[in-house]
C-alpha cells in the first residue's frame, strides 16, 4: 500500500469508471493494486453510505445512493456492532472484481449515525474535494 496516494472522497458509482494501473516498480511492500480515475491515481477510497446487507462471514453491503459496495472486514472492525440501517464513514483499498460488486478492504469504519445532516454533507464533500482538487489535476492530463 503506497501511502502517499490520498484517499479520494468518491461516490460508489464512480469506483465502476475506475481502471487498474500498472505501476511498474511496485516492492512486496508495495503489492495493493493502484488504480485511475479520470487521470487520479489511487489505491484508496474513501466512501460513506448506509449498511443495507450483512453476511456471517464478515462483510457488508454499503449503499451511498449512487450504487453498492461490498465491504470487506478484518478480525478488528468484524467483532463489533454493525446494524443495517448505519450510516457510516469508510476508507479502505478497492480490489475491482469484474462481473462483481466493487470491493472495500476496510481499514477505517466510523459509525456516524448520530450526525445531523450526514448524508447532504457528504454528497457537498466529495463535489467540492471534486471541484477544487481533482477536477483541476483531471484536466491537466486531458
Amino acid at each position: 500500500m503506497d501511502y502517499d496516494l490520498a484517499a479520494l472522497k468518491l461516490f460508489c458509482s464512480q469506483l465502476k469508471q475506475a481502471r487498474e494501473v500498472a505501476m511498474p516498480c511496485q516492492t512486496q511492500s508495495q503489492s495493493q493494486s493502484s488504480f485511475t480515475l479520470g487521470g487520479l491515481l489511487f489505491q484508496r477510497p474513501w466512501l460513506q453510505g448506509v449498511l443495507v446487507s450483512a453476511s456471517d462471514a464478515g462483510s457488508l453491503l454499503l449503499d451511498d445512493g449512487t450504487d453498492l459496495v461490498e465491504l470487506s472486514l478484518n478480525s478488528e472492525f468484524r467483532h463489533r456492532p454493525w446494524k443495517l440501517g448505519m450510516y457510516v464513514m469508510v476508507v479502505g483499498g478497492y480490489a475491482a472484481r469484474p462481473g462483481k460488486l466493487p470491493m472495500i478492504k476496510v481499514h477505517k469504519i466510523v459509525d456516524l449515525s448520530s450526525s445531523p445532516n450526514r448524508e447532504a454533507m457528504w454528497y457537498l464533500e466529495v463535489m467540492e474535494a471534486y471541484k477544487l482538487f481533482y477536477q483541476p489535476l483531471v484536466e491537466e492530463f486531458t
